[in-house]
C-alpha cells in the first residue's frame, strides 16, 4: 500500500468510527438524542438502558462492525502492520471523540472491541472473560476496563515473545488505554460504590 493509500485510509477509518449510530437510530426510532439520557454515552450499554434490547443490539453490531472494517480493508490492500494497527486505533478514536456530534461519543468498547477481534482472533475467546465479569458483578464498566487491560497485556507479552508483531500489541494497548480514560467517571463510582448495576430494563433515563 502506498503512503497516500495509507493516508486516505486512515482518514477514512476515523470518520467511519466516528458515525454515532447509538444517536441516530436514537432520533430515527425514538425521538431522542442518546446524549440526553442515562449516561450519556453513545454506546451500547446506554442504549440498552434507554432504548431497550432491540435498537442496543443494533448499536452493538454496527460498532463493532466498524472497529473490524478498517483492519479487514487494511490488510486486503496488504498494509503493513503499522498501517493495519493505525486505522485499528484511529477508528476507536473516531467513535469516542466524533466531530459529528461535537467531538463527544462513546466509551470505545464494542469498537475496540471489533478491531481487536480483526487485529486477532482469538481475542474473541478473551471476550469472555468480560461475559463472566458482568454476570458475576453486574458492571459492565468493570469487565470492560478488566478485559481491554487484560486484552493489552496479552498482546504485549505475545510480542515480547515474537508471537505477535509489536504494532499489534501496541495498538491493543493504545485501544486499552482509550478504554480506560473514557471510563475515568465509572472507575471513580466503582471506587466509592456509586456505579450502576446493569438490570437490562429498557427505557429507563434514571
Amino acid at each position: 500500500m502506498s503512503t497516500s493509500a495509507a493516508v486516505v485510509l486512515i482518514i477514512a477509518s476515523y470518520f467511519l468510527g466516528a458515525i454515532p449510530i447509538g444517536v441516530i437510530l436514537g432520533r430515527l426510532f425514538r425521538g431522542t438524542d442518546l446524549r440526553s439520557v442515562g449516561s450519556g454515552s453513545t454506546g451500547t450499554t446506554n442504549a440498552l438502558r434507554a432504548f431497550g434490547p432491540k435498537i442496543s443490539a443494533a448499536v452493538l453490531i454496527f460498532d463493532v462492525l466498524k472497529g473490524a472494517a478498517p483492519v479487514i480493508v487494511a490488510r486486503a490492500f496488504d498494509a503493513s502492520p503499522w498501517v493495519v494497527a493505525a486505522a485499528a486505533v484511529i477508528t476507536v478514536v473516531g467513535h469516542c471523540w466524533s466531530p459529528f456530534i461535537e467531538f463527544d461519543g462513546g466509551k470505545g468498547v464494542a469498537t475496540g472491541g471489533g478491531a481487536l477481534i480483526a487485529l486477532q482472533p482469538w481475542v474473541a475467546f478473551a471476550l469472555l472473560l468480560m461475559v463472566a465479569i458482568v454476570l458475576w458483578k453486574r458492571y459492565v464498566s468493570l469487565g470492560s476496563i478488566v478485559t481491554a487491560m487484560s486484552i493489552g497485556l496479552g498482546l504485549s507479552i505475545a510480542a515480547i515473545g515474537d508471537r505477535e508483531p509489536p504494532a499489534i500489541a501496541l495498538a491493543a494497548i493504545a485501544i486499552a488505554a482509550v478504554i480506560v480514560w473514557r471510563h475515568r467517571g465509572n472507575i471513580h463510582r466503582l471506587l466509592n460504590g456509586s456505579e450502576r448495576r446493569i438490570t437490562f430494563r429498557s427505557h429507563s433515563t434514571a
